[in-house]
């Protein structure tokens, strides 16, 4: 796909409905991602479910989409805008992930992220830390896939996960990969009123923002290293400034993502980003992302 710049929005944050998505079409992001969709509509989670919190977000929303076949409808009006548009694919099963995609075969979306990694949908586990399922799902739905598609992760920790992960990734070669989703089950606490900041399963979330950027860099990394730069990286975890996006870039990702940075600041954020970045590749004398992509110095 071509990008205008290198920055785009992440799954989630304003963009579950047309007008939504209309938004971002209008906006800098240079590509629109569609939010996650599941077989059926789904309300989320309770309320309250979103706050901000000093350095970013915590969230348990729950997926609350209106269901796959809105979505497919969208693709239509979004494409005006002349940017990719990318379907996000959550389906609560291996056959519902088949059933979603084969819709979106036949839709004009450029590309299917298919999101192996919410982790606030109750009773149900992340696939992406189960790595059985996760061979599965890639199996079946990269097979009868017309689409590129992609894969969302989950934050990994240990380098034997990352391994077994990019081991299944390069066995079913998916055309890129975004990485992090948010930091699932954190818990923020409001002193003053002694209580969560949110609602659902107790007040357990979904962590986004700076809080979480090391671990997103640290995920876009290990896999540029392990996939060889052959798969690409779209970063996503606390960028909230063009000096954000340079470091990713700088790990190893071809684009970023936004997602916290955009609920709190709105459609602009693409551009400011995508400003300062540029500005900051000037300072440094780079004429591309080329320039430095993946040249990561080791002190």
């Amino acid at each position: 796909m071509a990008l205008r710049t290198c920055v785009f929005n992440a799954a989630g944050p304003k963009d579950v409905t047309l007008d939504e998505l209309e938004t971002i079409g209008k906006s800098r992001a240079s590509a629109i991602v569609m939010k996650s969709c599941t077989l059926e509509p789904r309300q989320g989670n309770e309320e309250p479910r979103y706050s901000d919190v000093e350095k970013g977000s915590i969230n348990s929303m729950g997926l609350p989409n209106l269901g796959y076949r809105e979505y497919v409808k969208f693709a239509d009006a979004l494409k005006k805008h002349g940017k990719p548009v990318i379907a996000s694919v959550s389906g609560l099963c291996t056959a519902d992930n088949v059933e979603i995609i084969k819709s979106f075969n036949d839709s004009p979306v450029d590309a299917i992220e298919l999101n192996l990694s919410c982790p606030n949908i109750k009773g149900k586990p992340q696939i992406g830390y189960d790595f059985a399922q996760m061979d599965e799902v890639l199996r079946e739905t990269t097979k009868m896939c017309k689409k590129p598609i992609g894969v969302k992760l989950p934050p990994y920790f240990d380098f034997v996960h990352f391994e077994e992960a990019a081991r299944i990734l390069k066995k079913h070669n998916p055309a890129f990969i975004t990485c992090i989703n948010s930091i699932g089950n954190a818990l923020v606490i409001d002193a003053d009123k002694e209580s969560t900041v949110i609602r659902p399963k107790g007040g357990f979330g979904g962590l986004g923002g700076a809080y979480i950027k090391p671990t997103a860099l640290a995920n876009a990394r290990k896999f540029y290293e392990l996939t060889g730069g052959k798969i690409p990286i779209v970063g996503v975890g606390g960028v909230f400034t063009g000096r954000d996006a340079f470091e990713f870039i700088l790990a190893g990702a071809t684009a970023v993502q936004i997602g916290t940075a955009f609920m709190q600041e709105g459609a602009g954020v693409f551009e400011r980003v995508a400003d300062e970045l540029m500005l900051l590749l000037k300072t440094k004398g780079y004429d591309s992302l080329d320039d430095f992509r993946g040249k990561l110095k080791t002190c």
